[in-house]
């Protein structure tokens, strides 16, 4: 076992799962809240007042923040949960200038728009951080389901295999299997672009698409996503396990998906702003498509539904019109 202490940054849905689920096998979990009422609710009454209300958390095993510096300083492994649209602004306000000895783990499945990277790639790029010191947590997991422990599987990803299994025992619990990766690159695009899809299919949800179309468009979703990571990544890897293909299923497919739930709106003909007002939850995929189609500039591949979604939420183009001409690409 590591002997170092452990903090999550974060508090939202995948804060507060992380917080319950690590509390487990941690006697004391650093956890940085965005506000002080929320930490006070938690003190008294064991649960977030604001997500996952039915998660019950041990108050006396958390040491709880509002300043995000307190917690960098105390603790040796930080797990990032926020959305990544807020990443950097979230540490520049803190005052956070360094990562110093410092392991930090991505829970974020997201990309750092301001720099059109990865969360792995912007810590190392910004602050130095050595790639070996940075690891990922990939699904197939939602928060709502731990909270509730139902017996799920999370992949910790790191360069050694032998640092991912020690991390990866601190989450390991009675309804969480883990397993451990080497792929800490391939893990995380692919956490990043599975929110794409899924919030292609909740277009197509959205328009009246039945299960037969949904079931092509994850098929050739599957191929996107290997297209992707072997001509920007190559390198030995089954796209079929759990972290790549399985967190794409159930993002895809769940009623819990935010981003599914964010193109379900889009199909039925909400705007953007009034989907992120409906839904007061940031949806990973909506910032992750602009970035990716930036990105992809360089490498060219051929990213069809990446495309299809992009034109829909940034260019303008009607999801009737812009699905029926995806349709025409798939097979």
């Amino acid at each position: 076992m590591l002997n170092k202490n452990i903090a999550v940054i974060g508090s939202g849905s995948w804060g507060t799962a992380l917080v319950k689920l690590l509390s487990h096998n941690a006697d004391n979990v650093g956890w940085w809240v965005r506000n002080d009422t929320t930490i006070k609710h938690v003190v008294k009454h064991g649960r977030n007042p604001v997500y996952l209300q039915y998660a019950e958390l041990d108050s006396k095993k958390l040491t709880m923040s509002t300043e995000m510096s307190d917690i960098v300083d105390n603790y040796d492994i930080l797990i990032f949960a926020i959305p990544s649209a807020f990443v950097h602004k979230s540490i520049v306000d803190a005052g956070i200038t360094n990562f110093d000895n410092k392991i930090i783990i991505s829970a974020i499945k997201g990309i750092v728009p301001e720099f059109n990277q990865i969360v792995a790639n912007y810590f190392h790029s910004s602050y130095n951080v050595s790639y070996e010191d940075i690891g990922i947590v990939a699904g197939p997991c939602h928060a709502e389901e731990v909270a509730m422990q139902k017996l799920s599987f999370l992949t910790i990803a790191f360069l050694q295999e032998e640092r991912a299994e020690l991390i990866a025992e601190m989450f390991s619990t009675y309804y969480m299997k883990m397993k451990t990766s080497t792929d800490i690159a391939g893990t995380e695009y692919a956490a990043m672009i599975k929110n794409i899809i899924a919030i292609a299919n909740g277009i197509c949800i959205g328009l009246g698409y039945g299960d037969n179309f949904q079931a092509v468009l994850i098929v050739n979703a599957m191929r996107e996503v290997r297209r992707f990571l072997e001509d920007v990544f190559p390198q030995y890897r089954k796209v079929m396990d759990t972290e790549y293909v399985g967190d794409l299923l159930v993002t895809a497919y769940s009623r819990f998906s935010r981003n599914r739930t964010f193109g379900t709106y889009i199909g039925r003909g909400y705007s953007v702003n009034a989907t992120m007002a409906e839904m007061k939850m940031v949806a990973e995929g909506y910032y992750a498509v602009k970035c990716l189609i930036e990105i992809n500039k360089e490498h060219q591949v051929y990213l069809p539904i990446t495309e299809a979604v992009y034109n829909i939420l940034y260019e303008g183009v009607s999801p009737i019109v812009e699905m029926r001409l995806l349709s025409d690409k798939l097979n």
